[in-house]
């Protein structure tokens, strides 16, 4: 495993070409404190490169799949995810919301996770107050298979953007 900067992740990120999956696992994320303070209409704007670059992926042919796991009633955080979560619907990504209660049986990583291609694998670390820990990237095959099992069986369970109503 291989500590690696946000920029490099970044850069993996973007080198991507046919598919990135995502599995996040946390319910609420100390880097978007600012945002939380923000309008409905200021999230939005201040999402149109991340809605743009999604939009450019997809239409590149790459398939972009994203689980939110979401705590039952959900936290204000999630809430707030869940409505703008449709911008990225919109613009093509797959995304899919895993309530905990259909978690139980699964195999799931510690942290949050991106399979690349299904090559490679990316975590990403925090820290006890919910704040950016750090990036880790392997590629060794055996994990990068764990990795897409957890994320193929986390898939099935999981419910489409647009049927999610929380419980």
């Amino acid at each position: 495993m291989e500590w690696i900067s946000a920029e490099r992740r970044e850069e993996l990120y973007a080198g991507a070409c046919a598919s990135v999956w995502k599995l996040e696992l946390r319910d609420r994320y100390g880097v978007d404190a600012a945002r939380r303070q923000l309008s409905r209409d200021e999230v939005v704007a201040s999402m149109a490169p991340a809605v743009a670059a999604t939009r450019a992926k997809v239409e590149a042919g790459v398939d972009l799949r994203r689980i939110k796991t979401i705590s039952e009633p959900p936290s204000a955080y999630m809430r707030g995810a869940y409505d703008v979560a449709s911008l990225l619907v919109e613009a093509g990504e797959d995304i899919r919301w895993l309530p905990r209660r259909l978690a139980s049986g699964l195999l799931l990583p510690g942290n949050d996770m991106f399979v690349l291609d299904g090559k490679a694998v990316m975590f990403n670390v925090h820290d006890g107050d919910d704040n950016p820990a750090g990036q880790q990237w392997d590629s060794d095959q055996a994990l990068v298979a764990r990795c897409r099992e957890a994320f193929e069986a986390a898939w099935s369970v999981a419910v489409p953007h647009e049927e999610y109503r929380a419980a």
